[in-house]
């Protein structure tokens, strides 16, 4: 964990498409998760320069960017896992649910991914592929995990 999270601040949401169901004050609520001049160098490189975010309750966001654009590396920053050469992060989320794109597992397995869902979702195989269906993924349910592309298991 990468220091402690600081006081919430209120950010103003840029570039977000107003979702009816939400209150006309949501914007006045303090982001879930939020970043403020966030900057991060590794290996010598520029990462993230300069950058604010601000994300909400009931807001979808997606991070679109070409490779090694630093899409993961400021979602890890905001979970507190890279630290910021610069500015600051903020959670005011209880719970952050977070799959890396790339995790250690063990290739000799014959596992599926339904089973893999149903082994480490705590639940049945049939629970698992209604799991499938609903994240969209079920075409991915039969298919050895060591075939999944780094996407696919995300």
């Amino acid at each position: 964990m990468c220091g402690e999270f600081r006081q919430p601040i209120v950010f103003p949401t840029i570039e977000s498409i107003p979702d009816p169901t939400m209150s006309q004050n949501a914007s006045l609520e303090p982001p879930l998760l939020a970043a403020e001049n966030l900057s991060i160098s590794l290996g010598g490189k520029d990462i993230l320069q300069g950058v604010d975010v601000a994300i909400h309750a009931k807001e979808i966001v997606t991070l679109i960017g070409p490779n090694g654009s630093g899409k993961t590396t400021l979602v890890r920053a905001l979970l507190g896992l890279v630290c910021p050469d610069s500015g600051r992060t903020i959670r005011n989320a209880k719970r952050v649910a977070y799959v890396p794109q790339f995790f250690a597992r063990d290739w000799s397995l014959p596992l599926s991914a339904r089973r893999f869902v149903a082994a480490f979702g705590g639940g049945s195989e049939a629970d698992a592929g209604e799991m499938l269906k609903r994240t969209g993924a079920f075409e991915t349910a039969d298919r050895h995990m060591a075939s999944l592309s780094g996407g696919e298991m995300a």
